[in-house]
């Protein structure tokens, strides 16, 4: 299998890199295009008026063609797709693992969600593989081990097009974690606060404070399920995309 790794966190990060070893690991051909600094929050933004630069990067694993990219998450699918640096069929696009999870609404806010959807508005299958903070060695090996399953599974399966398999788990020590489920997105919402601020020299500015209002979770969802200490598993843009059976094909 032709894996395409991506991420936002930069190319650097140990989440891409557990993912990386795994699929080496498992004999498969990896080409890895990711932001050469951290594009946390990116979204799919694109880089529309100026030029993406692009180094290749060493891994220091044998046969992975490994690119930086001074761009978006989205940027990185995109050159790496349309651009010529891949120039054999891609069996599919992984984006992750990212540090932080990507459930509820904060998938739509997610360079780690973007590049994946751009793989899959692009024609390929995608997956995303998310972690909650303080995730050690043994959790993202873990995390590393299930996506590159569920994602070998994935490209056995009927599915959508322009639909993307996110995954999330509790962050943590020893991947200590409860069975994986699937479920829906929490649809509840944070509203932010700013702190409006004078600077002395160019007026005022805004700070982006850690105390806004939170809704109240949706029971079964996501959010809900990884506060339990499971794994979770959503289908993220073409909604229906696998019945029930399928889920069971993956293992979920």
């Amino acid at each position: 299998m032709h894996i395409l790794l991506v991420n936002d966190d930069g190319i650097t990060a140990v989440g891409i890199t557990a993912l990386l070893k795994e699929a080496a690991a498992r004999g498969h051909r990896v080409t890895m295009a990711a932001p050469d600094r951290q594009q946390s929050a990116a979204s799919h933004r694109l880089t529309l008026s100026e030029p993406i630069m692009m180094h290749p990067f060493t891994t220091g694993l044998p046969g992975v063609e490994a690119y930086a990219i001074k761009g978006s998450p989205a940027d990185c699918v995109r050159v790496a797709l349309l651009g010529g640096l891949v120039t054999d069929p891609v069996d599919v696009v992984i984006s992750g693992i990212n540090n932080g999870l990507n459930a509820g609404m904060d998938a739509h806010y997610s360079g780690t969600l973007g590049a994946a959807m751009e793989g899959a508005m692009l024609g390929h299958r995608a997956v995303a593989a998310s972690i909650g903070w303080n995730a050690d060695e043994v959790s993202l090996a873990a995390l590393a081990a299930l996506t590159l399953d569920w994602a070998e599974r994935y490209c056995r399966i009927p599915a959508q097009p322009v639909s993307v398999l996110n995954i999330n788990a509790p962050g943590g020590a020893g991947a200590d974690w409860k069975p994986a489920v699937y479920a829906p997105m929490d649809t509840s919402c944070r509203r932010d606060r700013y702190e409006r601020r004078e600077s002395p020299f160019n007026g005022a500015y805004f700070w982006l404070a850690g105390d806004g209002d939170a809704q109240p979770i949706d029971e079964g969802s996501d959010n809900w399920y990884l506060e339990k200490g499971h794994v979770t598993v959503t289908m993220l843009g073409n909604f229906g995309s696998l019945v029930p059976q399928q889920w069971e094909t993956l293992g979920i």
